[in-house]
């Protein structure tokens, strides 16, 4: 579907899924109110025997984390949780003295672990948390930010189930998807897995690629486990069904801007927590990406707008000045550049200028 004056997003789209070397993709957009874009094709496995359908829901990696900050960010809403106080006055025995603030904000320090864990870690939320909780923070928290590649859902996951008593997943599921009506999901059902695109991509080449130019760190932050950027694993049952939330969210690309339209039309969190959460608590070096950036508080920031983008080239984004919600999620890894491809359509069809390079 597309709204009558965004015909050029189809077009740019169809050049995108023509470019593709695997699986396909999807691309959402919500305007002042209307959804004015909704597309998807391409296969859906790397055979090509299946079809990217309207249901088809896809891992869109780092995408995932404002769905789990979004979880957090509801109970300090509603007093449940204070930005302000240490973690370990909801996570007795947590030894970062680390703030919630901080945490959400990736000024933790907890982006990587000294005690090598096997990739069957990944599918043990127990002992990953037990691991967090003893790790010394890699620098003061608040002194520094860097992406808490792997472990972001967890830190928040568990001071969502100590203080609510619900997995991160139920939570975000009872509480935010299914009453928005949000097809997205952490840790996958077997009837769900069965909708899951399959990644595409994930060899030695690619993982060299995401690596070149960035700190050493982030091989650390993002190899410990080891398994997210290996195609096996991260295409597997197993992974599917664990609860990875700084990962391995599966859902539409409408259902990720669905998240940003919620968030703009204030049916989420009120206009001074939303506020506070889109603000730049930090801004500079990102010890673990190596880039210039700024975080609010589970968000990506920059002067007009918030969210997230996500390893293989998927993004969920929010434009205050455009007031339009965008998502594209893809099977097939790669840059950013094909969503900047689409989304600059998209803002010529809405009359704003084109994103800064």
């Amino acid at each position: 579907m597309v709204a009558p004056g965004f015909e050029p997003v189809r077009v740019a789209f169809e050049r995108v899924l023509a470019e593709a070397a695997g699986t396909g993709a999807a691309v959402a957009a919500w305007h002042d109110g209307t959804w004015v874009v909704d597309l998807w094709g391409g296969t859906a496995d790397a055979a090509g025997t299946a079809r990217w359908g309207r249901d088809s829901i896809v891992m869109p990696y780092s995408v995932t984390k404002p769905f789990a900050a979004v979880c957090a960010l509801l109970l300090v809403e509603r007093g449940r949780l204070d930005l302000d106080s240490r973690v370990d006055r909801y996570w007795p025995g947590f030894a970062a003295p680390a703030t919630v603030r901080h945490v959400l904000a990736h000024q933790a320090g907890l982006v990587a672990l000294d005690r090598p864990l096997p990739t069957a870690a990944l599918f043990d939320w127990d002992l990953i948390c037990a691991v967090l909780a003893a790790q010394q923070p890699l620098w003061t928290p608040g002194t520094a930010h860097g992406e808490s590649a792997l472990f972001y859902g967890h830190l928040l996951g568990e001071l969502v189930r100590r203080v609510d008593g619900r997995r991160l997943a139920t939570f975000l599921r009872e509480e935010i998807c299914e009453p928005l009506g949000l097809d997205f999901t952490i840790g996958l059902t077997p009837e769900q897995q069965a909708r899951a695109v399959e990644l595409t991509g994930l060899d030695a080449a690619f993982r060299l690629s995401a690596a070149d130019g960035r700190p050493e760190l982030y091989k650390r932050a993002i190899g410990n486990p080891p398994g997210v950027q290996d195609g096996a694993v991260a295409n597997s049952a197993a992974l599917r069904a664990a609860e990875v939330p700084a990962v391995n969210g599966h859902g539409t690309a409408r259902a990720v801007a669905g998240l940003y339209a919620a968030l703009l039309s204030g049916q989420l969190l009120g206009p001074s927590l939303l506020a506070e959460a889109t603000t730049a608590q930090c801004s500079g070096p990102d010890r673990v990406m190596g880039s210039l950036n700024a975080w609010g508080l589970g968000f990506g920031v920059d002067e007009d707008g918030f969210g997230m983008g996500g390893l293989g080239g998927s993004l969920g984004w929010a434009s205050r000045s455009g007031r339009y919600a965008y998502a594209f999620v893809t099977g097939s890894m790669g840059d950013h550049a094909r969503s900047d491809a689409v989304e600059n359509v998209l803002r010529d069809c809405l009359s704003l200028p084109p994103l800064p390079e």
